[in-house]
């Protein structure tokens, strides 16, 4: 008999908030081989007439990401756009101080949409504020969004674009609290930066949304002293603040690794409270929304990249070679974003293709899977409805890192459209399967579709391009309805998708 015991109600009457489908976005960056050798790779024989990948682009379309942050990141703070449009044979090679790499500006602005638009994605745009400014960032939502008949949506269409991109989602710089970063400011000289050129931007397209950078990390000395002062010069103009954040098992601690969701969600939590103290503050109405726009398991590749010989294009940089636990890591950073979908309404897992990417390639040859893939994927395909305010009662334990730590991790996502209720949860208990019990009594007639599971009894295997299937999701038998409860067992350390017909 299990150990682990929990319990979780689900009633219909109790929602907490619609899920915006760009929760489940991603990230291309000028970095590593993310573009070229990535989605980019002219010579490989599955490349389309303009060089994309096309068994990349089945893979992206399989995700059924949304939208796609580009072009950074760290590279857009010294990234000049204009010498990515036009003629490729007169584009300058460029040197990116970011990554200490050669940028010869194959793929540029135009070519990234129409990448775009073959994996079913919208383009989350962002502009340079870091070596560049307001009359720049002016500029290129002009080329990108106005009809014609000026200087700059004329050039656009001189390039071959006659129709405007209409780039909805724009980002105002990045990480520039981060000494790091080219250009870096301090609060009050990127909140001055950030809504002029917010006023700009707007003047041109009224339509667009636009988001402030916010703190790189939690552990900044400026967070959350960073929002609330940015936020005091631009929270009448912009949609979103943004949050990064990654993880890694860097002392191999499992129990501490397997508890990073709850600092996930203190540092939305603590993100929510500075943007609230500022509408306070302000007077506003306005409830301000957040673009977790970078997240994800980072820490396998750090020494290795510190031995690539620098000024090459498409590096093999940040290239994490992602394990089983770190895939149960993913699953419960899923579950903390669904359960905050009430005011985190864009997230960008970071990245897509080889650079700290749920999907590898070799140059030229294979493309696979890694291990994130799959709670991505499925979080991506069912998570996409309205989360429930649920009550879920587990078992907890203590660790170096966090103290009450629940061993089971759940939300529920009801699809009312498809007809459909689907349970995520992740099992953090090393020793024992966990007893599940779901009261969804509400949802009348309620059974069982499926239960997915990912688990594996080596928590540091790996997928490769030898073993490309090593981690892969399985169907399990048991799981059932009765009496208005559900009953499911879920597997010691594992991922479960639980789909119910409702």
């Amino acid at each position: 008999m299990a150990k682990t015991i929990a319990r979780m109600t689900i009633d219909p009457q109790y929602q907490l908030a619609d899920v915006d489908s760009r929760l489940f976005g991603s990230f291309i960056e000028h970095l590593g081989r993310a573009v070229y050798g990535g989605i980019y790779d002219p010579g490989h024989p599955s490349a389309d007439e303009l060089g994309f990948r096309r068994d990349v682009l089945a893979l992206v379309r399989d995700l059924q990401v949304p939208i796609v942050r580009y072009p950074g990141g760290n590279f857009v703070s010294g990234y000049r756009w204009e010498d990515g449009v036009g003629p490729i044979e007169s584009r300058p090679a460029q040197l990116d101080l970011a990554w200490r790499s050669l940028e010869p500006n194959r793929i540029g602005l135009n070519e990234f949409v129409e990448w775009s638009k073959r994996a079913g994605a919208e383009v989350m745009m962002a502009v340079n504020l870091g070596t560049r400014g307001i009359e720049e960032a002016k500029q290129m939502v002009e080329y990108c969004n106005h009809p014609g008949g000026s200087y700059w949506s004329d050039l656009r269409r001189s390039h071959g674009h006659v129709d405007a991109h209409r780039i909805k989602v724009w980002c105002l710089g990045n990480e520039m609290d981060g000494p790091w970063q080219i250009g870096h400011k301090t609060a009050d000289e990127y909140g001055r930066t950030a809504v002029e050129a917010a006023k700009l931007m707007k003047w041109v397209d009224p339509t667009i949304e636009l988001v402030a950078c916010g703190s790189s990390n939690s552990q900044m000395p400026t967070f959350p002293e960073w929002e609330r002062i940015v936020l005091e010069h631009t929270y009448d103009h912009v949609e979103y603040i943004s949050m990064h954040s990654y993880y890694g098992n860097r002392h191999n601690d499992l129990p501490s690794y397997l508890a990073q969701s709850l600092d996930m969600d203190h540092f939305i939590r603590s993100v929510i409270a500075a943007c609230d103290y500022v509408k306070a503050k302000k007077r506003s109405r306005k409830t301000m929304s957040i673009s977790f726009d970078e997240w994800n398991v980072w820490f396998h590749s750090n020494d290795a990249d510190k031995q690539v010989e620098p000024w090459q294009v498409g590096p093999p940089l940040l290239e994490d070679v992602y394990t089983f636990e770190d895939a149960l890591v993913v699953g419960c950073l899923l579950i903390t974003l669904l359960r905050h979908a009430d005011r985190v309404k864009i997230a960008c897992l970071a990245q897509l293709v080889n650079v700290i990417a749920p999907i590898m390639t070799e140059n030229g040859g294979a493309s696979w899977k890694q291990t994130i893939y799959y709670p991505f994927l499925h979080a991506s395909r069912y998570g996409r409805g309205t989360v429930m305010h649920t009550a879920l009662q587990s078992p907890k334990y203590d660790c170096k890192e966090f103290t009450d730590v629940p061993y089971v991790e759940s939300v529920a996502v009801w699809n009312q459209e498809a007809g459909e209720l689907t349970i995520f949860a992740v099992n953090r208990d090393q020793h024992e399967h966990a007893l599940f019990e779901c009261n969804v009594r509400g949802f009348a007639g309620a059974s069982v579709i499926e239960h997915t599971v990912l688990a594996h009894p080596d928590l540091k295997v790996v997928n490769t391009k030898e073993h490309p299937e090593e981690v892969a999701p399985t169907q399990l038998q048991g799981a059932a309805v009765d009496a208005g409860v559900l009953s499911v067992q879920l597997p010691k350390l594992s991922w479960n998708v639980i789909r119910l017909r409702v």
